[in-house]
């Protein structure tokens, strides 16, 4: 457990001002504790969202238990602390957003100190909320200039004001009793948060509070044209890398009509014989053909890395999935290597970890080629797919469609008959893909597709 944080805090500020021993005392007179602070539980997380607390005031924890469900910039995660003690104090509430990393979030104690002495501890007792993390620069010709820009000016201080008592508290100690959430909701939604009934700890208002007002017509803002919806974390990493891609990665498409008659055949005939086991969709036989495909053309399954092409040795498919808050792709790893029982039984459960918030970063992080099949939606004939970055190759699939195809009678007379067909479209990074590969790739990719008894071997 940490012992003498004040004695360290305070020499860390240097020489002592009115007021400031005060509040240092204060902080020397709770018992020894651990600050428990808000984890970076991806590679780019700088801020998250507060679940579900695990555990309350009072609860022992072991190491691998769960605290808290933290929302990061794409999933829904568990936050597993790996210290044992009594949680103290939880100076977050669920629901909160935008918690910067390394904001303090609850408080630890040993077993046997009594938690009851935390029961006025702040976030400010501990520190403060950490300062967001900065978003980083890009290096552009301008910023390697001599001439530096000016600094921007700094934001002015909120004056003092005087209390009851006669000393000096910032304004914003009159901030209405509301959760940080649902004062940015209320501000962006046009209405007063202290018109709002608050159901939180101490009638405190919370974000909750804030979305029921706005439903309730007396509370709505009045002559609303519009509804200002937030942007969730995850929405805005799907916005940025996106709108990355688009801007750094030369696309080009190829399209082409591929008869999948022969391959819904033989997908019902294994159907059928599975007892039950398994329930092969066309996605996954689209999947297993990526990896064939990427195998005899392996140029495709590859990314830019700025001085080198990373040729992989292995296909990983980023399958792109739908969820309430945001596409997401999780990865079947390994696919080159895998049968079409094993390719749908992983398909199916990262869908249902990836709809519930419960993927972990490695399960979506990385991949080396993506698919995207809009096929389920009968109005999709096909499409073209952003890439995603640092991948070279996305392939989108429309739905299947009959189309009557010129046939020759064994009198010699032409006929038609019904083929059911659908059109895939490549999305090629062409610093990586020359227009010939990608076409290549394709013709590969349509060849066993309409020989899928080659996917089987």
């Amino acid at each position: 457990m940490i012992s003498n944080v004040l004695r360290r805090h305070a020499l860390s500020k240097g020489p002592l001002r009115n007021g400031l021993y005060q509040t240092i005392r204060l902080y020397a007179s709770y018992p020894p504790h651990t600050i428990v602070k808000m984890p970076a539980l991806s590679p780019t997380m700088t801020s998250g969202g507060i679940g579900a607390w695990q555990k309350k005031p009072g609860d022992a924890i072991e190491p691998g238990e769960v605290l808290v469900e933290i929302e990061t910039d794409k999933a829904q995660m568990d936050f597993e602390f790996q210290e044992e003690g009594v949680i103290a104090k939880l100076l977050k509430e669920s629901g909160e957003k935008d918690v910067a990393v390394g904001s303090p979030i609850a408080v630890l104690v040993e077993e046997g100190t009594e938690v009851s002495a935390f029961e006025g501890f702040t976030a400010a007792d501990a520190g403060g909320d950490a300062a967001p993390a900065a978003p980083k620069e890009e290096k552009t010709e301008s910023s390697t200039s001599s001439q530096s820009a000016p600094a921007p000016t700094p934001a002015p201080e909120p004056e003092p004001v005087s209390s009851s008592s006669g000393v000096l508290e910032p304004a914003l100690s009159r901030q209405p009793n509301a959760t940080p959430g649902a004062i940015r909701l209320a501000r962006e939604s046009g209405i007063k948060v202290e018109s709002v009934k608050g159901t939180g700890k101490g009638n405190k208002i919370t974000e909750e509070d804030v979305k029921k007002a706005l439903a309730s017509p007396a509370v709505a803002a009045p002559g609303a044209t519009h509804e200002d919806v937030p942007i969730s974390g995850m929405r805005k990493v799907i916005a940025s890398r996106l709108q990355e891609s688009v801007q750094n990665s030369p696309h080009f498409f190829v399209t082409s009509s591929i008869s999948v008659s022969k391959l819904l055949k033989l997908r019902q005939a294994l159907n059928a014989s599975s007892e039950g086991k398994y329930k092969l969709s066309l996605n996954d036989f689209l999947i297993k053909a990526i990896a064939v495909a990427s195998r005899n053309v392996p140029e495709v399954n590859a990314s830019w890395r700025g001085d080198v092409i990373r040729q992989n040795k292995t296909v990983d498919v980023s399958v792109a999935v739908a969820t309430p808050t945001g596409l997401i792709t999780p990865i079947v790893t390994g696919v080159e290597a895998r049968g079409l029982q094993s390719i749908s039984s992983q398909v199916k459960d990262l869908a249902k970890l990836a709809r519930d918030n419960k993927l972990k970063p490695e399960q979506y992080q990385g991949g080396t080629i993506s698919i995207s099949n809009m096929g389920m939606n009968p109005a999709v004939d096909n499409f073209s797919a952003i890439i995603n970055p640092p991948q070279s190759t996305i392939l989108a699939i429309g739905t299947t469609n009959k189309v009557a195809v010129p046939v020759e009678n064994e009198d010699g007379s032409t006929g038609v008959e019904w083929d059911d067909q659908i059109k895939v479209t490549g999305s090629f990074d062409h610093r990586v893909v020359d227009g010939a590969v990608g076409a290549e790739w394709l013709k590969e990719l349509k060849k066993v597709l309409e020989n899928p008894l080659q996917l089987l071997l």
